[in-house]
């Protein structure tokens, strides 16, 4: 890796952390369902790499800077694993299955929903 390609990841990192923070602390929303800031953001980060994916992207750059620094430090994959540690602690199994398939299956969906946007317009 050049100075050129760690830069375009620390950048894009930079920018990914700044959004999960702004919006982990400033976004609550009440749904039907148990969704908390890590969920939210897990879904829109799926959101975005559908986005990206369709686009397909060729320059290597772009895809350091969006693929690897901005989603990778903007999906927060870790706190999703803690939420679920959590659960199993507690012995809440049951949370922790529909918790676990909640996010797995809204995420996919916001992939696939994020994939074909581009490919309607």
């Amino acid at each position: 890796m050049n100075s050129q390609s760690a830069i375009l990841v620390l950048v894009g990192s930079t920018f990914g952390l700044l959004l999960r923070i702004y919006v982990k602390y400033n976004f609550r929303i009440k749904a039907g369902f148990h969704l908390n800031n890590t969920s939210l953001v897990n879904f829109i980060s799926s959101l975005f790499l559908g986005f990206l994916v369709a686009l397909n992207p060729i320059n290597k750059n772009l895809l350091l800077l969006f693929y690897v620094g901005f989603l990778g430090c903007f999906s927060t994959f870790s706190s999703f694993i803690y939420q679920l540690f959590v659960l199993f602690q507690r012995r809440q199994f049951k949370c922790l299955i529909l918790h676990y398939f909640e996010v797995i299956t809204i995420s996919f969906l916001l992939f696939y929903l994020g994939y074909y946007l581009p490919k309607i317009f």
